[in-house]
Order: C-alpha cells, then structure tokens, then sequence
C-alpha cells in the first residue's frame, strides 16, 4: 500500500509514567508520542514554562515528537451546563500547554450527541463546543473529538452546526466497530475533512446491540459515565465488546488505510493499548503491524 504516515503511541499505555513511557515508545520504534495531560505530571496547572520548556527539549532529544496531548475531563464531556465553565477553561489550559509543547492537537470527548437536536443537553453542548472550537481556531489548533459514542454521520451534523473547524475529530476505528457498529471506511469518508489524528487499536462487537449510553454515561440516564480505567476493564473482559491486538478485530487494515489515503490524511496512526498484560509487547508488535503497510 505504501502509507507513509508517522507512528505514534500513547505513552499512558506503557503504564510506567511519562519520562520511562516516552523512552519506551524510543525504544518500540514510535515517530511520536500522546500524553495524557489533565492531571498529575502533566497537569497544566502544575507546569510553568521552564518546566514546558524541559519537556519539549527532552522529547525532542529522543527523536519524537508529540502527536497529541489527550485532554478528556471525564464526566458527560460537555453534556452538563452546570459543569461546562470549569471544563472549557482547563480545556483552554490544556491546549495552551500542547502548543507550548510543539504539538496543534488535543484530543477529548464531548458526550454522547443526543439523536434529539432541539434538547437542552444538544444546545448545551453546541454553546461549549462554540466556544472551544473558536478558541482553538483562534490558536491555530484543534480540539478533536475521539469518535465512538455515535455514528459518523451523527457527529458530522453536530459539527457542521458549528461556526469554526476548531472542532475536529481523532478518528478511533475500534470503537466505531465495538459500540455502534458503524464501519469505519464508511466512517472516513463522512468525517474526512474533520479528521486531524487517528488511534490505532482494533476490537470486536460481542452483541449485535451496545447502548452506548453504558459505556460512555449520559446526563439523565441512570447509568454513570465510565472512567477511562472502567472502560478499559470493560474492553478487556466485558460482555459487550472486546479490544484486541492490531489485525485480530473488526477493523479492515488494508481499506481502512486506504481510505485515509484517499482522503489525504497524513498525519498520526496513534496506538492505543488500553488492556492485557503486556502493554510493552503489544505496542511493539502494533508498530510493526502498521509499518508493513509502508512497503
């Protein structure tokens, strides 16, 4: 096929923290990295510039580069008008800090897009995501939105609405395949012009229905948003879906990338690891999966 897209990995995978995980993703042959930057270390809030200034200078020493900063504050994402100042603002903080960094992008969730446009939740989340978006604009940046909670054609609606492509979206292939069954060649094609960064991580559908409102929580639905550590639990021993190494799931390698291609996305393929044992193994073998397609 011939792709010639950087590699990139997240180095929350390797769970061994950020300075050991960048050395890691060296070491498994990554282009680049993405790193979790809400809480911690990589706290915004606890990074004055000296400290951006060593970071970038440091990852830049080992040969990477920074792919994407992950910025999901958690929670309904943008669902909940109450919640919705304090989030927008660390968001803001978050891609002050990526740009600082050398790095356009952050990649979050926003909640589930309800199938209702006139719902006060719909409104909610247009008035936050206006405001992130333009704001990103303003910046040379984007938000991208990891896809997952509703089909492509769903999601693309929702951004047209918006006045700035600020907005964007991280292209995730596996959860498209593990909760609304949409297919993510298909998927490519509806959302090509947002696409700004990719996962790459593959998985499978054990049930022929996955609400999603389960998985990724909704405002007014009696089930609670998952963590990001319930998700995992639940991609790795869960009823409803399952994430599996790179070619061993429903997602179409060959005319997945090909359709990339054909959209002329060049940028990230950013593995994400997210279950099993042996983070490290897996990553490396997910690198050599993804460079066979550059020959």
């Amino acid at each position: 096929m011939g792709i010639n897209n950087p590699i990139g990995v997240i180095v929350d995978s390797f769970q061994v923290g950020v300075r050991e995980g960048l050395r890691k993703a060296k070491e498994v042959g990554a282009d680049g990295v993405q790193i979790y930057a809400v809480s911690g270390e990589m706290d915004p809030d606890g990074l004055d510039a000296a400290a951006r200034r060593e970071l970038r200078d440091y990852i830049g020493s080992l040969g990477l580069e920074i792919s994407a900063l992950v910025g999901d504050l958690g929670g309904h994402g943008f669902q909940d008008r109450q919640e919705n100042g304090w989030k927008i603002e660390k968001s803001k903080r978050i891609l002050d800090l990526a740009l600082d960094l050398g790095c356009h992008i952050v990649t979050t969730h926003i909640g589930i897009v309800p199938d209702d446009e006139q719902s006060d939740i719909y409104a909610a989340m247009q008035e936050a995501c206006e405001e992130i978006s333009s704001y990103a604009t303003s910046r040379g940046a984007y938000f991208a939105i990891e896809t997952g909670p509703e089909r492509a054609a769903h999601l693309k609606a929702f951004l047209d609405k918006l006045s700035t492509d600020g907005l964007s979206v991280n292209f995730d292939p596996a959860n498209m395949v593990m909760v609304t069954g949409d297919d993510p060649v298909q998927g490519v094609r509806t959302l090509g012009r947002y696409i700004v960064h990719t996962h790459a991580k593959d998985g499978i559908k054990l049930k022929d229905e996955v609400d999603p409102r389960k998985v990724y929580g909704m405002l007014g639905f009696d089930f609670e948003a998952m963590s990001h550590e319930k998700i995992a639990e639940a991609a790795e021993q869960g009823e409803d879906f399952r994430e599996v190494p790179l070619g061993e799931g429903g997602v179409d390698w060959p005319s997945y990338l090909q359709a990339l291609q054909d959209i002329g996305y060049s940028g990230y393929l950013t593995i994400e690891r997210e279950v099993g044992g042996q983070p490290e193994q897996d990553i490396a073998a997910a690198v050599q999966f993804l460079k066979k397609f550059r020959d």
